[in-house]
């Protein structure tokens, strides 16, 4: 397969992505555009997974978030829903302007966050061929509660109205960790999450533990698992039995409720589809998926 640095523009910035075309394409091909989670870079495993995607004969584009790692955009560990819902939609446009890709079969892939905005996505975008969300985001308000209940709520938003007060002065941002133990003031507090971060971080990785503190003022995303009954093209939710972080119940719910909704469940914590030993099945999962609706 071929790999190739591209980057593409969103917001009046450059978004940075991996290119993965299949060996021996002689038409235009489906598509995947892969996007990661809270505070995540592509460098963690999201190239792994656009690999073994090109390997089955799919064109692959993984992509940073503007303010992570190789794309622009400042302040950098800016995390804003929206902002990424634009990250997305110049992602998908751009792929669908490839000459390798048949614009008629692009489906999205989301991790966490990323799960989060592909739900919205599928909703709004009615040419979207499939999804697939792995552990995905379904409720902000819910998934920082589930991770340190109202007290970590309660710290986050200090922080965050802290942060935007320095927005308003244009001053330097108030980061705050990403990942860290619990009372660590992290925003993901989980003990086991940092390490986790690590685990799917390579040597010489872009990812940055921090994040601007301003992104707990609005938790992304409120009931998506009502908002499911809107989507209409064929999702996939691959949820973690474990996840520490998303509530797992409601990324069940949300696959029943979406009408060609799929539901496939692995053991272990919110990272563990992304490694082993669960990576293999649900890769597996995954490409089935793929192959039924993008060529079925």
């Amino acid at each position: 397969m071929q790999r190739e640095e591209r980057r593409f523009r969103s917001g009046g910035e450059e978004c940075a992505a991996w290119l993965f075309v299949p060996d021996g394409l002689d038409e235009p091909a489906p598509c995947v555009v892969l996007g990661s989670g809270f505070s995540c870079v592509r460098d963690q495993r999201l190239d792994v997974l656009a690999e073994r995607f090109a390997a089955a004969g799919f064109v692959a584009l993984a992509f940073d978030y503007r303010y992570f790692g190789d794309s622009g955009g400042e302040p950098r560990a800016l995390v804003s829903a929206a902002r990424q819902r634009q990250d997305w939609r110049a992602a998908i446009a751009y792929a669908r302007a490839l000459e390798q890709v048949d614009t008629r079969r692009v489906a999205l892939w989301g991790f966490s966050l990323g799960g989060g905005h592909v739900q919205a996505l599928a909703r709004a975008d009615r040419e979207v061929a499939a999804a697939i969300c792995v552990c995905p985001l379904v409720d902000g308000v819910r998934t920082l509660l589930h991770v340190g209940g109202p007290a970590h709520l309660a710290r986050l938003f200090a922080a965050g109205a802290r942060d935007g007060l320095r927005a308003l002065r244009r001053a330097e941002p108030h980061r705050i960790r990403a990942a860290g133990p619990p009372g660590s003031g992290a925003v993901l507090a989980r003990p086991s999450a940092l390490a986790e971060f690590g685990a799917v971080s390579p040597p010489g990785s872009t990812w940055r533990n921090e994040a601007c503190a301003r992104a707990a003022l609005a938790p992304p995303y409120l009931l998506l698992e009502r908002k499911a009954r809107r989507i209409r093209c064929p999702i996939l939710f691959c949820i973690a039995d474990g996840d520490e972080i998303n509530p797992p119940a409601l990324g069940i719910e949300a696959s029943r409720n979406a009408p060609a909704g799929e539901l496939r469940r692995y053991p272990g914590g919110h990272f563990g589809p992304l490694h082993e030993p669960v990576f293999e099945p649900a890769v597996a999962d995954q490409l089935d998926f793929l192959d039924r609706h993008l060529r079925g």
